[in-house]
């Protein structure tokens, strides 16, 4: 229905669904020329088919808004197929058993969300190997991620016929309102994102553990320097006081494993309960929703 255009995915009616945000101007003048060619109303008049002239208005209205570089970001903002994969479960604490499930689970979910940023370049997930500057810079970086992303596109439409003012004034008000909520849901939910990233990489449980095995290999060289006070010898061999680190070394990994895993243990239950929470609200709103309006189908 034409008149319901805003809730149409214009990507779709283009034929683009599989572009979609990456789609060029080109792309989307050449499928908006293929689509007139084949649904315009005075090609199908012998044909009687009142239904395609209805799909050719939504074609058009498709082209005005992905034209428009900013209807086109209001409309990528909201963008139908996406905020169906936001809704989507991420794996559970213990659905990740190594890098390759965690990299596979999170790094197509960031590459998403980098497009919203007003900056860039956006650092990606990384590897298994990263530094710990280059893990550290991704997580400062999207911690403090300044979003474009807005929501005027599901603005409540202003009657411009009516001559009542204050309903125009409310209504702009009430859009300018939910427009604050959304953006403020929305910084919410990528915070949420991230710190579920942060608490499920393995990166950090190795950092930790190659950090505290250094403080506790230097204080063992601090405190194992001169002779000892029952008189006995220090080693004194380049052999003895290597042998002696890598012991001391060995036992400060070991217990410092010990300390991330308990700490892991507790951070996967507090991730699994905030999953189990999200579903719940998810399964409550959409049994308020109910049933939404389906868009045309891509011809």
């Amino acid at each position: 229905d034409p008149k319901e255009w805003k809730k149409q995915d214009h990507y779709k009616v283009l034929g683009l669904s599989k572009f979609r945000y990456k789609a060029t101007q080109d792309q989307i003048k050449i499928a908006h020329r293929k689509k007139v060619l084949k649904h315009h109303p005075d090609k199908k008049a012998g044909q009687g088919d009142s239904n395609d002239d209805a799909f050719f208005k939504c074609i058009q209205k498709a082209m005005e808004v992905l034209s428009n570089a900013e209807k086109r970001r209001q409309f990528d903002s909201v963008d139908p197929y996406y905020q169906q994969l936001e809704e989507d479960d991420l794996p559970e604490a213990g659905q990740i058993k190594s890098f390759r499930d965690f990299k596979r689970a999170y790094g197509p979910v960031f590459e998403r969300e980098a497009r919203f940023s007003k900056t860039g370049p956006v650092p990606m997930l990384g590897e298994e190997d990263s530094t710990k500057e280059e893990v550290e810079g991704f997580y400062d970086f999207w911690y403090n991620f300044d979003s474009w992303r807005s929501f005027e596109y599901l603005d409540k439409e202003i009657n411009e016929g009516s001559d009542n003012r204050d309903d125009k004034r409310y209504t702009e008000k009430k859009n300018k309102t939910e427009r604050a909520r959304r953006k403020k849901e929305d910084t919410a939910r990528l915070r949420g994102l991230v710190d579920a990233a942060l608490a499920l990489d393995p990166r950090i449980k190795r950092i930790k553990a190659e950090e505290k095995a250094a403080r506790a290999a230097k204080k063992a060289g601090r405190s194992g320097a001169g002779t000892p006070a029952n008189g006995s010898a220090t080693p004194t061999s380049a052999a003895a006081k290597a042998e002696l680190e890598k012991k001391q070394k060995e036992e400060a990994e070991r217990k410092a494993r010990e300390e991330e895993e308990d700490k892991e243990k507790k951070k996967k239950e507090k991730a699994a309960a905030a999953n189990a929470a999200k579903k719940a609200r998810r399964a409550a709103r959409q049994q308020a929703e109910g049933s939404g309006t389906a868009t045309p189908a891509e011809a």
